[in-house]
């Protein structure tokens, strides 16, 4: 790659860090309650490593919010019975098509009244994972 692919990456990988960054500070008003990874595992009863294995295969999303930059996990993800299973496909449409996963995380809970409960993920917690996905899929492509 010449100097001039490489400054063009650079500046793309920049503008998306910012971009991020800027998804995580809306977050901290949209997200009611975060749960650290160590609390998560508390509330499932399982192993740290159980979380982070959730974390990788994508059933829980999570952002490095906060002083110390810790993995911090959305508290609507996560029952006492493991990660809620509608999520890992909304998950999938909405990376697939593209957007990173504080995007993801914006789109989930930023307030809509077009949705049931207020924002797709009060839509999803009342039951409406179909009209979630269909719209996410109408976002994503």
């Amino acid at each position: 790659m010449d100097d001039l692919g490489e400054a063009a990456v650079t500046t793309r990988s920049q503008e998306r860090g910012a971009a991020d960054a800027a998804a995580v500070t809306a977050l901290e008003g949209m997200v009611d309650a975060w749960l650290a990874v160590p609390e998560a595992a508390q509330l499932q009863g399982v192993p740290l490593a159980v979380v982070r294995r959730q974390l990788q295969d994508r059933e829980l999303l999570a952002v490095r919010r906060g002083e110390n930059r810790a993995l911090y996990i959305p508290a609507a993800f996560l029952t006492a019975d493991g990660p809620r299973p509608e999520m890992k496909g909304t998950f999938t449409v909405l990376s697939d098509g593209g957007m990173s996963d504080p995007e993801l995380l914006t789109w989930l809970f930023t307030p809509d009244t077009s949705f049931l409960g207020g924002s797709a993920m009060g839509s999803i917690l009342a039951g409406h994972k179909t009209e979630v996905r269909r719209r996410a899929m109408e976002e994503a492509f």
